[in-house]
């Protein structure tokens, strides 16, 4: 089983927390090479082989810091995905959150996002990300839009009041991805081998169309079936992959 292990002694109370809140045994000694959170004095990250670097969530800096300054705004595909337009700010519901970039990117374009992570050492991460977002300045109005939340999307979405319920359903679940950068396949491969695959995904669209008031977005490669089979009211197309937009008003009609 993963384990937890802190890379100063000095941080070993504050590991033995984050190993008790997450349910992850802390670990001693030296791990070896099997996947492992490892706790240092910057941040809690992921690791696998020492050749491989490790992952870890960061709002601040790095390809999302840039992405936030250079990124294209509301301009960008899956800003019109979701439906983000003058006038128009809807909340969004990440129900595959992952590492949070695109929930990330929603915030910072002004979206409330409730970010659903399923996979407790997946949520550990994120919630160390945000946890520093909200210590930086530039970045904390942005973070303080993202709420986290861990467990089952299906069942989470299914016990939200009517109050609750959000514009939009984001969707984009693990995939056999064939064309993505070093660092993402790095992501992948130590993901499945912590996580594993995401064999119940297709039972994420019901879920999500009941839930959305306004339209579910589905984040696809772009060689990709429709997620469960069922097409989408319309696709808007990237360079490697296309969001599939279910629009609840047109699937009604």
């Amino acid at each position: 089983m993963l384990a937890l292990y802190c890379a100063d002694a000095t941080l070993r109370p504050r590991a033995a927390e984050l190993a008790a809140r997450w349910g992850v045994p802390l670990g001693a000694g030296e791990p070896g090479e099997t996947p492992r959170l490892v706790l240092t004095t910057e941040h809690l990250e992921l690791r696998a082989l020492p050749s491989e670097g490790p992952v870890y969530v960061d709002f601040v800096g790095g390809a999302v810091g840039h992405r936030r300054r250079f990124g294209g705004g509301r301009g960008q595909e899956i800003a019109r995905a979701v439906g983000l337009k003058k006038g128009a700010t809807p909340s969004v519901l990440d129900a595959t959150a992952g590492l949070g970039r695109d929930a990330f990117v929603l915030a910072s374009l002004g979206c409330t996002v409730t970010l659903i992570e399923r996979a407790p050492v997946v949520a550990a991460l994120l919630e160390d990300g945000l946890a520093r977002a909200l210590r930086d300045a530039e970045v904390a109005p942005i973070a303080s839009r993202m709420q986290l939340l861990c467990g089952n999307a299906v069942q989470l979405m299914q016990l939200l009041d009517e109050t609750a319920r959000p514009d939009v359903v984001y969707l984009d679940p693990m995939y056999p991805h064939r064309r993505k950068s070093a660092l993402v396949k790095k992501e992948m491969r130590l993901f499945r081998a912590v996580v594993g695959e995401d064999a119940d995904a297709d039972a994420l669209l019901p879920a999500a169309l009941a839930c959305a008031r306004q339209r579910v977005v589905v984040k696809r490669p772009d060689y990709a079936e429709p997620m469960a089979g069922r097409a989408p009211t319309m696709s808007i197309s990237t360079k490697n992959h296309r969001f599939d937009v279910y629009v609840i008003k047109a699937l009604a009609g």
